[in-house]
């Protein structure tokens, strides 16, 4: 019997499929008698377990009928021809898929696997403690969590303790009713532009930013500014005169340069959203990491207005696989949030949220953190080292005591010579992500954005210096 086999996902689903095609096309009528598994496993050179497992499975969807004695025969199905061909031609997808199509490059995620050194700075860093802590925490959620309980807002629980912490550590007050529990950073920036924004809307950025952040907001049609950052964050004295619907901000640690937004900055920016009627996201993305001082009191925690949107995530300081984040949301807008939450997929995982909740309330939480900054610290320190020592006056520090990234310019580079260098350094297994692609506008220097929460302190120093001698190619050339 001749049977192709795709090669995509396991091979009983393999033949599952090739089986139905054959079926289905007519190349195998009905009452045909399908040859017995075990000559049918040789001759396709597969385990007779799978080609069992293809029959039972083409059995329970009524595509074959076995017979005692007699062996598995196709079954009589009534499907009919499609009496003309399918057309190529299919309405065009809505504005915002077109405008999803025009800001999303799905490849650049995969340009950086598999290197040897990949200095990436969007994942968290795994402490590996966290996996049998986490295992305990979830398999107590699962016995003691209502299976069935649901709520769009959060559980209350977490919502509780996440109030507790961002007393303690954010200095932002908040009641459970004002925390929304959503499924990371992304569902947070869409559920805001989603609610706040409409097509051609204005929304001030900073310069550079996140940019997962500038193309969610761009897919929904917002018309972005991107307002210049120094040293001291978002210049205030630059926000446009005509009055924006929305501006997002980074202001503990501005993304990616490290800069903290000043405390006349912050109280210029309040007044000008006030002024302006509009509102304010505050990503308050690894807040949490600081290793020179304690941890800066957040925005929201000045905002006597309400019109600051709060965002904070446990998947940067637990795993990245958690998908977990939180909103503290003004009062004029909670009741639309949580609608646009449940319209969007319900709720959160509930063990997920029970299990967190209890680790929060253990101490856990709290003893994780102290780990990760204590490891975080070290693994910075490293990256700097090496910097020094192998690419010395070559690059410029854009040093910050907090975060897990830093950024490095490059000295007498352009853009092509910056691309010649970023693709040299991946073929000898060195991932480095250039900083132009956070800009709206491009950038008047050429730097880089370089990660160190994935790699051990050993790996940063070996990656430091094969980086070095990347430089030195560069340099001879």
């Amino acid at each position: 019997m001749y049977l192709e086999l795709d090669g995509s996902g396991p091979l009983y689903d393999q033949l599952t499929r090739a089986l139905k095609a054959s079926i289905l096309d007519g190349r195998i009528v009905a009452g045909t008698q399908l040859p017995p598994t075990r000559e049918l496993a040789q001759e396709l050179e597969i385990s007779r377990t799978t080609v069992l497992a293809a029959y039972e499975q083409l059995r329970a969807e009524g595509f074959i009928d076995g017979r005692v004695g007699s062996g598995s025969f196709v079954s009589q199905l009534k499907a009919k021809p499609l009496a003309h061909p399918v057309s190529t031609d299919i309405p065009p997808p809505s504005r915002y898929v077109q405008r999803v199509r025009a800001v999303c490059n799905w490849d650049i995620p995969r340009l950086h696997r598999g290197l040897r050194y990949n200095l990436d700075y969007g994942y968290p860093m795994v402490n590996p403690a966290i996996n049998s802590a986490w295992g305990r925490e979830l398999a107590r959620a699962a016995v003691y969590t209502h299976l069935n309980a649901m709520d769009a807002a959060g559980l209350n629980a977490l919502r509780k303790q996440t109030c507790d912490y961002l007393a303690r550590r954010r200095g932002v007050q908040a009641q459970p009713d004002d925390v929304l529990i959503v499924n990371g950073t992304q569902q947070a920036i869409n559920l805001t532009a989603r609610i706040l924004l409409n097509e051609g809307d204005r929304v001030v950025l900073e310069e550079p930013h996140y940019f997962l952040a500038h193309q969610a907001l761009a897919a929904h049609g917002a018309e972005l500014v991107a307002v210049r950052t120094d040293e001291h964050g978002l210049v205030c004295d630059e926000l446009p005169t005509a009055s924006p619907r929305l501006i997002y901000v980074t202001p503990s640690h501005h993304f990616p340069s490290g800069a903290v937004l000043s405390m006349q900055r912050r109280l210029d920016l309040l007044h000008y959203a006030e002024q302006h009627q509009c509102w304010i996201i505050e990503d308050d993305y690894d807040g949490e990491f600081r290793y020179d001082a304690h941890p800066l009191a957040a925005l929201r925690s000045l905002d006597e207005q309400d019109r600051v949107i709060y965002v904070g995530t446990f998947s940067k300081v637990m795993f990245g696989g958690l998908r977990l984040a939180y909103m503290v949301i003004p009062a004029a807008l909670r009741a639309d949030f949580v609608s646009a939450k449940y319209l969007g997929d319900m709720a959160c995982p509930v063990i997920e949220q029970a299990a967190l909740a209890r680790f929060m309330e253990s101490g856990g939480f709290e003893r994780h953190l102290r780990m990760s900054r204590k490891e975080l610290k070290a693994r910075r320190d490293a990256l700097i080292a090496g910097l020094r020592t192998h690419a010395r006056d070559r690059v410029e520090i854009a040093d910050t005591p907090a975060g897990m990234h830093l950024v490095t310019w490059l000295r007498g580079y352009d853009a092509p010579r910056r691309m010649e260098l970023v693709e040299y350094a991946h073929q000898h297994g060195l991932g480095l992500h250039p900083i132009s692609p956070l800009y709206l506008h491009a950038p008047e220097r050429q730097g880089l954005v370089m990660g160190y929460s994935g790699l051990s302190v050993n790996e940063l120093r070996e990656a430091m210096q094969l980086f070095g001698q990347c430089l030195d190619h560069m340099e001879g050339k």
